[in-house]
């Protein structure tokens, strides 16, 4: 899909604040009410807009502790990336699961309370995991940018 500088427009504004009211939404990208909601229809359609949603802050909620897991999988076993990512997804402080090509397999974004929390994960839930040829922990020290959107 092709888009027009309306659509960026809009966009941008949208990332930029995402709880805007659809009114003010419409007006700081300047078309009308009606033709801001047509064009969010029309993206919606096309794929581009997949969700709404909130984003949740784990750090306000306690989760001071978060790593980035990255797994190199025994293929011997055909069935090592199913088997691995089914026992992944029953890992509450998983938040996220990822599967690439190359010398990692799959990368696991875990949060946890504290040091103590995570070593208590770490060992009782992601070394119990199966078809692990090897694994990296990166420990989140800070993020500098986040962004869910391209430069519009």
């Amino acid at each position: 899909m092709q888009l027009d500088d309306t659509d960026r427009r809009i966009l941008r504004h949208w990332l930029a604040e995402p709880g805007l009211e659809r009114a003010v939404l419409a007006d700081r990208a300047g078309v009308t009410g009606a033709t801001l909601w047509r064009r969010l229809d029309r993206l919606r359609q096309a794929g581009v807009i997949r969700s709404e949603g909130a984003r949740i802050d784990w750090r306000a909620l306690g989760y001071e502790v978060e790593v980035s897991l990255r797994f190199t999988l025994d293929k011997t076993n055909q069935r090592a990336f199913d088997e691995f990512i089914a026992a992944a997804r029953g890992v509450p402080e998983v938040t996220s699961i990822e599967t690439f090509l190359g010398r990692v397999d799959v990368r696991l974004n875990v949060i946890a309370r504290d040091m103590g929390h995570w070593t208590g994960i770490y060992r009782d839930r992601i070394l119990t995991l199966p078809h692990i040829a090897e694994v990296e922990a990166l420990m989140l020290v800070s993020t500098i940018k986040e962004t869910g959107g391209l430069p519009l």
